[in-house]
């Protein structure tokens, strides 16, 4: 029992962090206000970000619930249709360039809640392309959505350190990265979030390429019997 929670709460972990690695509009803001404000004003509008996507996890865990006879039945297909899905998003964050964005970003002078509101909001409005990407990772990590579908104490706790795990890997990452921009503070440049988003790219393509590999090799020893 121990062993399957720390598995479901690793796997939540995983999947928060690799939502939230993007360096997207979001992210771009994040780096913004940690190297024009603050450490901590990075870290707070991280944990906004960190606090949307949990909300959108808890949806997507419940649409995969809410499907989950169709997801069992086309359980191979959905995983690899997630993993094509995860490869493209790796290829467009590997060849995406934020530095226009980086400069075109001014950060105002604002209190700690309302950095948190503002990114909270803006995340939250992107609702339509992140549950997608997040479903997609939940296949990617075989989160089932027998995880919530199960109802009895057993499924309500895997949901929950599924959730825990989601929004501790996220603001983990979004910590991190505070941390290791405003380390570099004095020698990070616009065009270092380059090298960033190709190494990003790098590891979420062949995540995803892992992925469907991973399914058809599942399948192929069945195949003869």
């Amino acid at each position: 029992m121990a062993f399957e929670i720390v598995e479901t709460l690793f796997r939540g972990i995983c999947v928060g962090v690799a939502a939230s690695i993007t360096v997207g509009p979001v992210a771009v803001l994040c780096i913004q206000r940690t190297l024009s404000k603050s450490r901590r004003s990075g870290i707070v509008s991280g944990i906004g970000v960190a606090c949307a996507d949990t909300f959108m996890a808890m949806a997507a865990l419940f649409f995969y619930s809410m499907l989950q006879t169709q997801i069992e039945q086309y359980n191979t297909l959905l995983r690899v249709i997630g993993g094509i899905f995860v490869v493209i998003v790796g290829v467009f964050i590997f060849v995406q360039n934020p530095v226009p964005q980086i400069r075109r970003n001014r950060a105002g002078k604002t209190s700690l809640w309302q950095d948190f509101a503002s990114i909270f909001g803006l995340t939250i409005a992107n609702f339509i392309m992140v549950i997608p990407y997040i479903l997609a990772f939940f296949a990617v990590f075989k989160i089932s959505g027998g995880d919530m579908a199960d109802h009895t104490f057993g499924g309500f706790m895997r949901s929950l350190f599924v959730i825990a795990g989601f929004f501790g890997g996220a603001v983990a990452w979004w910590t991190l990265l505070a941390f290791v921009i405003n380390l570099f503070r004095r020698r990070f440049r616009p065009r270092h979030m380059l090298t960033i988003n190709h190494v990003a790219g790098l590891i979420i393509g062949i995540l995803g390429i892992y992925t469907i590999l991973s399914t058809f090799f599942d399948i192929f020893p069945n195949v003869g019997h």
